[in-house]
């Protein structure tokens, strides 16, 4: 999808974040990540005193491995994608299609980070921020996230326009979860700059997006609904979901993922080949037995009696 996309768009309007700012946040977070990793490592020292010397050890490795790599993972995973030197700089952990970071985005980029800032004291994470085009670390391209900058001077963040009425809650039961992260980026990128766009041209790429989306779900939208009005009604579903899932709805994410495991099912039973009913054998209906022909009666007898009694 790179030849749907626009050498100068970002995500969501915002702005990556470059080497300078993510330094000095990193120096606040390791500034004072260190500090309380000596204040505790002071305690625990007084505490394990007397003890054997392989103890100790064990107990020194977990508590740096608590403080300097469980805590940070464990911030960014609350904050969704902030951290004290972050906020500090206004900036924040997102992921690629602009959507708040989960605990395995923040766990790749903690154990990268040992490697990156700890191990080699910044000069991997410096070299591969500055080759990367949008300042990205190791731990983020392994990750698939994205610093950017929150607090930009006179920018102006361009939202996604809501779907028609309409089409609220016509895509509950879609299964969004194999539509890859840079399709999500264009269908962005496409929804806050149609306006900018030539009518046709504007109107061939929503089908060609709306296209890519139908073949990645597997679900055709409905009759006579436009391409553009499709595409905003996918995406506010995906972002009412990770709205769900990040910011503490935990029966409407149950319901989400309710609602997509219903839709790979039904798209299993129709993609599996139809199977014909056995065929019951059909038995000839059996004729009835002919009745017996009456006798004809002799000459002279009198009519049967019909019960009734003749008139006088």
């Amino acid at each position: 999808m790179s030849d749907l996309v626009t050498g100068d768009a970002v995500v969501l309007g915002l702005r990556p974040a470059r080497l300078p700012s993510r330094a000095l946040a990193i120096v606040v977070d390791l500034t004072v990540y260190l500090v309380g990793y000596g204040v505790v490592s002071i305690g625990l020292v007084a505490a394990t005193y007397g003890l054997d010397g392989a103890l100790q050890a064990a107990v020194a490795v977990a508590s740096f491995l608590l403080l300097l790599v469980g805590v940070p993972i464990a911030v960014e995973t609350l904050t969704h994608g902030k951290s004290l030197g972050k906020m500090a700089c206004g900036l924040r952990v997102v992921r690629e299609d602009g959507g708040p970071i989960r605990f395995r985005h923040a766990l790749v980029r903690g154990a990268m980070g040992v490697v990156e800032l700890l191990m080699t004291m910044g000069v991997v994470a410096c070299v591969s921020s500055l080759v990367s085009e949008r300042g990205r670390r190791l731990g983020d391209v392994f990750a698939g996230t994205l610093v950017i900058r929150e607090r930009v001077p006179g920018a102006r963040v361009m939202p996604v326009p809501p779907p028609p009425p309409w089409l609220a809650g016509r895509f509950t039961a879609l299964d969004l979860s194999t539509v890859p992260d840079g399709l999500w980026l264009a269908v962005r990128q496409y929804l806050t700059r149609m306006n900018q766009l030539d009518p046709q041209v504007g109107a061939a790429l929503a089908a060609r997006l709306a296209d890519d989306v139908v073949a990645r779900t597997g679900t055709p939208p409905p009759a006579g609904v436009p391409a553009a009005a499709f595409l905003m009604a996918v995406v506010h579903e995906r972002q009412s979901r990770d709205a769900a899932r990040a910011f503490g709805s935990p029966s409407q994410a149950a319901q989400a993922a309710r609602a997509a495991q219903e839709a790979q099912v039904a798209r299993a039973r129709q993609a599996a080949p139809a199977v014909a009913p056995p065929v019951m054998p059909v038995r000839a209906p059996v004729a009835p037995y002919p009745a017996p022909a009456a006798a004809p009666a002799p000459p002279g007898a009198s009519a049967p009696r019909s019960g009734f009694a003749p008139p006088a």
